[in-house]
């Protein structure tokens, strides 16, 4: 009798073992030059980093929150401010925003997940500073509308890409699309780094300069201090592994685009699955499906050795820690609608064909 197929969610292990040797030798000689914290490693990674984008500039940080919050810092957005994001994604999307004193002002979603330009002209107000598009699933956000909002409006854009690193919208990498980006490089990212960091792009020569002052104390030197600032910089030895997982990371995507092809075309009469546009390519950092029937199809899936999740349960309006915000159930019914009917299928480049098809019978079987 042939094995049962197993399709963990995630297994970041393959993806290592098959670039060990190099992930190694890096490890040996960063270890071996004895400077850990910022350094040439770091400055090469985010040159490589700003070029991939096709941005001035890149700055390594600790993680893809404190991409989003020093930005924020930075454009000297706090109290009595506003900032418009997502309810949908993830809550640092939202928490930065309170981080920095401002308040978050959520709108509801289109049915590609991204948020709905026309709820976010409503949502503007004279506080209103700044836009935060979340390019969910490694999609792109409707950014010509977007930018179009901003500019009418006088405001900010800053690109919340921790899913999309690749991503392309009308020809143009997701992260070059507004005045800043941040990304993730949390290991569950395309771009996965082997604990937490982040990165910020930019085009704006005084605001790069000012968030590296910001993410290292806010020093000019080791000894003189410009502005209060924050430790918050990107490991030498991640920045590293970073750098040798860059010169991959186009190919891996064009495998989770394979990937999803094949779920689109598999399951497309069955549930409802995401729909590429001419003018955007996605990476998929997640592929998500649709069904009302959601909780009995991923029971289903489980006794079939499929490992499922779901992004996200709870819409951040929903959460304990926005009920100051004034939000109640009802608010934004697409957010709520999605947050009950969607699934995350295994989406990761070493998935062999043999266990995409597995999944693809496993959610034919159920219905």
């Amino acid at each position: 009798m042939a094995d049962k197929i197993v399709v963990p969610f995630v297994d970041l292990a393959r993806q290592f073992r098959g670039i060990e040797a190099e992930l190694t030798q890096a490890f040996l000689d960063v270890g071996r030059s004895g400077g850990y914290i910022m350094g040439a490693r770091l400055e090469s990674f985010e040159r490589k980093a700003a070029e991939f984008i096709g941005v001035r500039h890149a700055l390594g940080v600790a993680d893809g929150s404190d991409a989003l919050f020093l930005v924020l810092k930075a454009l000297d957005i706090g109290p009595g401010d506003e900032v418009i994001t997502a309810t949908n994604s993830f809550i640092a999307s939202a928490w930065v925003i309170a981080a920095v004193g401002a308040t978050p002002v959520l709108v509801d979603v289109a049915e590609d997940f991204n948020i709905d330009p026309k709820l976010v002209e409503a949502a503007v107000t004279p506080r209103t500073k700044a836009i935060i598009p979340v390019h969910l699933t490694g999609r792109p956000a409707p950014m010509d509308e977007i930018n179009a909002i901003a500019q009418k409006h006088g405001l900010f854009v800053l690109e919340d890409a921790a899913q999309a690193i690749g991503a392309r919208y009308r020809g143009k990498r997701t992260g070059a699309l507004g005045h800043a980006a941040g990304f993730s490089l949390h290991p569950l990212k395309n771009l996965g780094v082997y604990g937490d960091g982040g990165l910020i792009t930019t085009d704006d020569d005084a605001l790069a300069a000012k968030l590296r002052l910001l993410r290292n104390h806010g020093l000019r030197n080791r000894d003189e201090c410009e502005i209060w600032g924050f430790n918050s910089r990107l490991d030498t030895m991640q920045a590293a592994f970073a750098e040798i997982k860059l010169g991959y990371l186009d190919g891996w995507n064009t495998r989770c685009r394979e990937i999803a092809n094949t779920y689109a075309t598999g399951l497309g009469d069955c549930v409802q699955v995401p729909v590429d546009q001419a003018w955007e390519e996605c990476v998929y950092h997640n592929f998500v499906i649709r069904t009302e029937r959601r909780d009995a199809l991923m029971a289903h899936l489980l006794q079939n050795g499929v490992d499922t999740r779901v992004h996200y349960p709870i819409p951040i309006h929903l959460q304990d820690a926005a009920k100051h915000l004034g939000y109640k159930l009802g608010d934004f019914p697409h957010a709520e609608l999605y947050a009950k009917t969607m699934i995350s299928l295994p989406i990761y480049p070493e998935l062999s064909d043999a266990e995409v098809n597995h999944v693809v019978d496993s959610v034919r079987s159920f219905f």
